[in-house]
Formats: C-alpha cells, structure tokens, sequence
C-alpha cells in the first residue's frame, strides 16, 4: 500500500476528541449576525465534522470525524449510546427530584426516556474549573452539581428535564460518550476548554468495532 492510500486512510479514519468551550457552535462556519463562535475558531484540523452536537451556551465532550459512517452511528437513537452530564443547577436537589429525572419527565408532551440522575461526586466537582464568562447566581439560593446520564438527544433535553422537576439548569457539560462495549467511556479526562487530541490506537480499534454493531431491540 503506497504512502497516499495510507494517508488517505487515516484521513477518513481521523477522529478528534474536543473539550468545546462555552459560547461555540457545533460546527465548522459562523452563523450570519450570531453572537457565538465556532468550531473553526479552535480547531484546525480539515475534513472533519461534529457527530452530534453541543448547544452553543454548553460545553464539554463533542467528537469530531472525518468518517460519516461513525458520524451517523455515534448519533443513530436505535444504539442509544449513554451520555453523561455535569450539571450545575438552581435550588437543593432532593431525592424526589432526582427519582423523578431517573423514571422520566414530560418534555413538550413526550415522556423522556429512562435516566440516570445523582449528585456529582465531591472529587469530581473538585476538578471543576469556571466557565468563561461566569453563571448568574443569586446569593439568596443554592446551586447543586448533578451527574445525568441519557440515552437520547432531544433539543435542549437536559435544560428541559432539570427545568420540569423545579431545578434550572445554569451550566451544562458533556463529560462521556459509553460505546456500549464494556470499555471505558470516551471522556473530557486530561482535556482542558478548548483543547483537543486525537483519538488512542484503543479508542480507534473500539471505535471501528462500533461500526460493526447491530442496533439493540428497545
């Protein structure tokens, strides 16, 4: 195999793990008269596209590939991938709350999916840096750190599902994406805001088995 074919291969396998900051859109060219950012602003790596997408006002774990058959499969409802949020919210969060996010909310008439929803581990919210530019906060009320895990994607789900059970959320992060294989979940670890790497020799073999999956029955 000659040097261009092999380039050429690694170009359509390149994949990038990005901490997207606070303010940047999930994609490559600004948006006409927006206020915010893109992704062209922090990465620049070509041919390499989001596989899904972050609310430009949230941050953390986006992907980034030059392979469309893994941008459509990370992102295909039928695999349900498990994503997990760091989430900053408005008010104490009690128990009843978080039971409620777990068992499902209704979201513009639709009962959202079965959830994982905790209080974020005090050593992981330890690691936790301020965003840029800081949340409001109000003196007169508590904030909580939660740990939220999905496996669905609809617009603005997590703000919606903390809003319906009286928590709002100030700030989101994207801290995993599981590949469903049993291995360690992909994640923001090592990664500060705005930084990138591409994927390890583990991570691209576990990526590529990925392709070869079947959906799971609901």
């Amino acid at each position: 195999m000659g040097r261009s074919t092999l380039d050429l291969l690694r170009r359509t396998l390149l994949t990038l793990l990005l901490h997207k900051p606070y303010g940047v859109l999930s994609q490559f060219t600004p948006e006409p008269g927006s206020r915010w950012g893109c992704l062209a602003d922090w990465v620049t790596i070509p041919d390499v596209y989001a596989a899904g997408r972050l609310d430009a006002d949230s941050e953390g774990l986006l992907l980034l590939t030059a392979n469309g058959r893994l941008q459509q499969r990370l992102t295909d409802p039928r695999f349900g991938h498990w994503r997990t949020y760091w989430v900053q919210v408005e008010g104490s969060a009690d128990q009843r709350q978080l039971d409620a996010l777990c068992d499902g909310v209704m979201v513009k008439q639709q009962l959202t999916r079965p959830a994982r929803a905790q209080r974020l581990a005090a050593e992981h919210e330890q690691t936790l840096t301020a965003r840029n530019p800081p949340i409001r906060t109000r003196l007169s009320i508590p904030t909580t750190w939660l740990q939220l895990s999905l496996r669905e994607g609809r617009n603005r789900q997590v703000r919606r599902m903390t809003a319906a059970v009286g928590l709002p959320t100030l700030r989101l992060i994207r801290h995993s994406i599981d590949l469903m294989d049993g291995g360690p979940p992909l994640n923001l670890s090592g990664l500060a805001s705005g930084q990138w790497r591409e994927i390890t020799s583990d991570e691209h073999q576990r990526l590529r088995a990925l392709l070869n999956q079947h959906p799971k029955r609901r």
